[in-house]
C-alpha cells in the first residue's frame, strides 16, 4: 500500500541515537552508527522522532510500504522479540556508585557508564562523550582483570570490540568520535594476545588522523590477569 512513512538521511544522521529512543514502536534502530528504519510495519506514521532529531535527518515522504500491524509492534514489547540493544541510554552513577559506604559490605558497582558500548553500535555523537575520558578496550579485558570497573573503567566511558571478531578497522569511527567530540583523554586496555594490536594501531590512527592533540595511554593485560605495562 502507499502510505506515508519517515525516511532517514544516512548522510545527515550524526547517530546520536534520540529518534530511536523517541520511537515508541521500535521502529528505529542504530545500526553502524547510523538511524535506520528497522521495519517498515512497526512506523505508524505519526513522526515522534522528527522532532527529536537535531540535523533534521528524518523526514516524511508517501511510498510502498507495509501497513502499521500494531499487533506486531505490541507483541514484539510483550515478548522482547525485537532488539532494543542499539538504543542509547546514559547511566548517572552517583559518589555512593564510587565509594562504599564505610563499614557496610557491598557489592561491586558497575562503573559503566553508558548504553550501547560495542565500538561497532555507539554513535559517532552522543551526549556521553561531551568532556568525556574515553576508555577503549579490547572485550577479554573485562574478563581476565578482576579489577577493571574500579581501576579503569570509573570516571570514563567506556567503548570495547575485539578486531579480529569484528573483522573490521576500528580507526575511521574512532577518528569522528574523536573529531566530533570533546575528548579529554584516551586510555586503550588491550590484552597481550598479537590481535589485540589491532586495537592499539586503530587507535593511533584515529588521534592521528583526528587532527587533535590528546593524552593517550595503552595499558596490555596478561592471560592470567596481571598489567604489564
Amino acid at each position: 500500500m502507499i502510505r506515508k512513512i519517515i525516511q532517514i538521511d544516512e548522510e545527515k544522521c550524526n547517530g546520536c541515537g534520540a529518534c530511536a529512543t523517541a520511537c515508541h514502536e521500535g521502529a528505529i534502530g542504530m545500526v553502524n552508527g547510523k538511524a535506520t528504519l528497522l521495519r517498515d510495519d512497526y512506523c505508524d506514521g505519526l513522526g515522534d522522532c522528527l522532532p527529536v532529531c537535531p540535523t533534521g535527518a528524518i523526514t516524511f515522504v508517501e511510498r510502498e510500504a507495509a501497513e502499521y500491524d500494531k499487533e506486531a509492534v505490541l507483541q514484539a514489547r510483550a515478548g522482547h522479540t525485537g532488539c532494543p540493544g542499539h538504543q542509547m541510554h546514559q547511566f548517572s552513577r552517583g559518589i555512593e556508585d564510587i565509594i562504599p559506604t564505610p563499614h557496610i559490605p557491598s557489592a561491586p558497582t558497575s562503573q559503566l557508564g553508558q548504553w550501547p558500548c560495542q565500538i561497532k553500535l555507539v554513535p559517532i555523537n552522543a551526549p556521553y562523550f561531551h568532556n568525556a575520558k574515553l576508555l577503549i578496550a579490547a572485550d577479554c579485558t573485562a574478563f581476565a582483570y578482576a579489577n577493571m570497573h574500579n581501576e579503569f573503567m570509573r570516571g570514563k566511558i567506556t567503548i570495547v570490540g575485539c578486531p579480529k571478531l569484528d573483522s573490521v578497522d576500528y580507526s575511521e569511527k574512532l577518528t569522528q568520535i574523536i573529531q566530533n567530540n570533546d575528548i579529554q583523554s584516551v586510555t586503550v586496555v588491550r590484552m597481550e594476545v598479537p590481535c589485540c594490536g589491532g586495537l592499539e594501531l586503530a587507535t593511533k590512527k584515529a588521534l592521528q588522523n583526528s587532527g587533535k592533540f590528546i593524552p593517550w595511554q595503552v595499558v596490555t593485560i596478561s592471560l592470567d590477569g596481571k598489567i604489564l605495562d
